[in-house]
């Protein structure tokens, strides 16, 4: 029998730092009033959020890092926008802010949650802010929310003394 441990979604007790980046701030705006909306509807305080704006993706990793840092916050999230234009340059602001935000989250262990959408063209953009495909701001909101419980939940677990999580990578007798 496996065991399972799941994060609950009661955010009433949580601190959550927020990076947004100004550029494309008409789609970036709009993933914080999404993310903000679901730590809301979820429990938690506005008053527990902290928003610092930073310039673009690639000032993310470096504001979530100094937050990180400050122990302050049960969470981090980072919310951004590239679109791709007509240079090599998006995929170089894509590739190193989602790896430096990564770096963060395994370097602190704090849970830092990504919505840096990364599209082809505006109306993609447009699509994940709030449009057809949702708000990619509120999922990440929901997503800091579920991974503070869980993460709580296996401390709680550790310190009870039950036994230990099964390791998944180990390798099976043959």
């Amino acid at each position: 029998m496996s065991n399972h441990i799941k994060g609950s979604f009661d955010g009433s007790d949580l601190k959550f730092g927020v990076v947004a980046a100004r550029f494309n701030e008409f789609i970036t705006g709009k993933l914080l009033a999404g993310a903000e909306d679901a730590l809301v509807r979820h429990g938690v305080s506005l008053d527990n959020v902290d928003v610092v704006w930073v310039p673009g993706a690639l000032e993310i990793p470096v504001a979530a890092k100094r937050m990180a840092a400050t122990r302050k916050y049960d969470s981090i999230i980072c919310l951004g926008c590239v679109i791709r234009g007509d240079t090599a340059h998006y995929d170089h602001v894509s590739r190193e802010s989602i790896s430096g935000i990564a770096k963060v989250a395994r370097d602190t262990s704090i849970p830092v949650i990504t919505a840096i959408l990364t599209t082809e063209n505006l109306e993609q953009a447009i699509d994940r802010a709030g449009a057809k495909g949702g708000n990619k701001g509120f999922d990440a909101g929901v997503a800091a929310i579920e991974m503070v419980n869980s993460m709580r939940a296996m401390e709680s677990r550790a310190a009870s003394g039950a036994p230990r999580l099964k390791i998944l990578n180990k390798k099976r007798p043959s």
